[in-house]
This record gives C-alpha cells, sequence and structure tokens, in this order.
C-alpha cells in the first residue's frame, strides 16, 4: 500500500510524514509539496517526493498516481481553499486513490461562526459525494498557539478574549500528527470522523490561571463582545480579514462548538494527548 501526505513541507505535513517513515517501508510513501527541495531529506531516506501545487490543479494527477491512501492536510488559503481541494479530490479520484483522510475542523456545521467552518464542511461534502472512502480528522485548536496568548497576558497583566464562559479542548500539533499516521498507517477508520482533541476544555478564566501560575504575576480577564474584540484587533495593526476571522474564532468557542473532548488521541495512538499546561514554562 502507498500512502501520501499533501502540504508535506509543512508543519503538521512533516510531523505526521516522520511518524509514517518510521511505520512502513519509506518506498510506499509519497510527500508532495510545491517545494521538493525542502523535502530533500526525507528522500534521501527513500520517500518519493513530488511536486503538487494545489493552485495549478494539472500538478495533481500525476502527484497521486499509484495511491492507495492519501492524506489531504487542508491549505492555509481560508476562503480560497474550497475549490483547490475539491480539485485534488477529483485528481485522487481519477488517479484511483482508494481513501482520503482529510483534516477538518470540529463541528462543520452551519451554526458554527468559524470563518473557516464554510471550507471545511464543503471539503468533507465532497469527500462523502466523492465515491472514495475517507476518514475526517477534526483537529481542534493547537495548543501551542495560546503560548503567545498567555506570554502577552503574563506581560500585559490581561487576557482580553470574546470567548465568554466557552472552553476548547486545545490539542498539540505532535498529537494530531500522531493520530494522522496512525490513520494513515492501520486499517478501520473508513466514514469515520474523529474530533482530535487535547485531555481537557479549557475556559478563559482557566488560560488566566494558568498564565497566573506560570509566571507569578496577576492577569486580570477582560471579557469583550464581538465588536469591541474586532475593533482591538484592528487597532492593534491586524488586517481586517484576519481580525474577523480571530474574531469568529472566539465566537465558535463561546457557542460551544470547540468544547468536546474525546478519547480519539488515546484511541488512535495509544497515548494520552499533552495538556496545554505541559507546554507553558513556569516563570
Amino acid at each position: 500500500m502507498t500512502i501520501a501526505i499533501t502540504g508535506a513541507s509543512g508543519a503538521l505535513g512533516r510531523a505526521t510524514a516522520e511518524l509514517v517513515l518510521q511505520r512502513v517501508d519509506p518506498a510506499q510513501v509519497v510527500l508532495t509539496t510545491r517545494h521538493p527541495e525542502s523535502l530533500a531529506d526525507l528522500a534521501a531516506r527513500g520517500a518519493d517526493v513530488r511536486r503538487a501545487d494545489f493552485s495549478d490543479a494539472s500538478t495533481l494527477p500525476g502527484a497521486f498516481a499509484g495511491v492507495d491512501r492519501l492524506l489531504l492536510v487542508s491549505t492555509d488559503t481560508v476562503g480560497e481553499r474550497l475549490d483547490q481541494q475539491r480539485d485534488a479530490i477529483a485528481a485522487a479520484a481519477a488517479a484511483g486513490v482508494q481513501h482520503v483522510v482529510y483534516t477538518s475542523v470540529p463541528e462543520p456545521v452551519a451554526a458554527n461562526p468559524a470563518g473557516v467552518v464554510p471550507d471545511h464542511a464543503g471539503t468533507e461534502q465532497a469527500l462523502r459525494d466523492s465515491g472514495l472512502t475517507w476518514t475526517m480528522l477534526r483537529n481542534n485548536l493547537y495548543a501551542h498557539m495560546q503560548l503567545p496568548v498567555l506570554e502577552q497576558a503574563a506581560a500585559s497583566g490581561q487576557l482580553v478574549t470574546n470567548t465568554g464562559d466557552g472552553a476548547t479542548a486545545y490539542v498539540t500539533r505532535e498529537d494530531c500528527a500522531a493520530a494522522a499516521a496512525a490513520v494513515l498507517t492501520t486499517d478501520g477508520h473508513d466514514g469515520r470522523a474523529y474530533d482530535i482533541t487535547g485531555p481537557e476544555a479549557l475556559t478563559a478564566a482557566d488560560l488566566v490561571a494558568l498564565a497566573r501560575r506560570t509566571s507569578g504575576r496577576e492577569v486580570e480577564l477582560v471579557a469583550l463582545d464581538d465588536d469591541a474584540y474586532r475593533a482591538g484587533l484592528r487597532s492593534a495593526g491586524l488586517p481586517e480579514p484576519v481580525a474577523d476571522l480571530l474574531t469568529s474564532f472566539g465566537a465558535s468557542v463561546r457557542g460551544g462548538f470547540l468544547a468536546t473532548v474525546s478519547s480519539a488521541v488515546l484511541d488512535l495512538t495509544g497515548h494520552q494527548p499533552t495538556a496545554l499546561a505541559d507546554l507553558v514554562p513556569a516563570a
């Protein structure tokens, strides 16, 4: 069986590739990227590195040729990637790929206000309509992205948020990669959607407590509504699309769409997921 990973020069793709290469013969691993030279070290280990550019659909059929199982890592071009990912699914089907594993988000439903939901929901639907077997890996928000938030809170004495009392089951990229590698290298995942989460769901108040505990400083929780939060991000210099996207994630958290804690990481990998607190260095 030949396993392919798209976006293999990105952080999640490469982390998954490293784990897959430990489990299977490298000759059975295809790694696709816009920049093949960036994976020269993995090519030297025996992986087949191929160029694939999702903005150029003509590169995809050759990239997926001879592949049995494909990890489709969602790209970062929010608002543009849906058509690209639909093209990738069509190219995979035409190339004879049997099973596509897709990195999605928790609860990609119309009620979820997160700005990334339409892209992910549309891609999931394209997979269901493709006739391919599929697995959805619905990765929660990355834990490492909260580290600068905690650092800033400790430095400024404030954690400013629009998440209300909502909670998030932050997960490490490493645990997401381990779950993906497990699904790619084992059977029994057809038609399954896994919530890939950390071991607990944390509220903004929990983050404040963590910032206080690890920094030894007083930190105040400042709760804003969406309009005020968005305005604060814009005044801090963030582009409007970025401010809108971050605000939408806060609304998603507030609505409870990121609060589910699952056992998927343990079930798939055999190890407990890493807690956010374990990533935060003590002052």
